[in-house]
């Protein structure tokens, strides 16, 4: 199975930034198109952001232009960095990683980290 470990969460005033990384297990890392989602408290969960085993990438339009995904294929890793926090922000934060297997997948999940965004 693949195991995802996230850190990098936290509490920041509003305007500041974090940056979330999300190591992976398994053997074909480069081949997983890896994203984060997060869930605010009485909301649905919702996709920030995610990219691809080339580096191709899709933010969601509310956070476009602040928060930015890459990966390290050596390091079995990626990184959410986000600028220009807002209290809308504020949410769990979790990592996943969708395997692809001919047309069907298989979804991996991180345990999820807060981040908290202050006024």
């Amino acid at each position: 199975q693949v195991q995802l470990v996230e850190s990098g969460g936290g509490l920041v005033q509003a305007g500041g930034s974090l940056r979330l990384s999300c190591t992976a297990s398994g053997s074909s890392f480069s081949f997983y198109t890896m994203g984060w989602y997060r869930q605010a408290t009485g909301k649905q969960r919702e996709l920030v952001a995610a990219i691809a085993g080339g580096s191709s990438t899709n933010y969601a339009d509310s956070v476009k232009g602040r928060f930015t995904l890459s990966r390290d294929n050596a390091k079995n890793t990626v990184y959410l960095q986000m600028n220009s926090l807002k209290p809308e922000d504020t949410a769990v934060y979790y990592c996943n990683a969708r395997v692809w297997r001919w047309s069907r997948y298989d979804d991996y999940w991180g345990q999820g980290t807060q981040v908290t965004v202050s006024s």
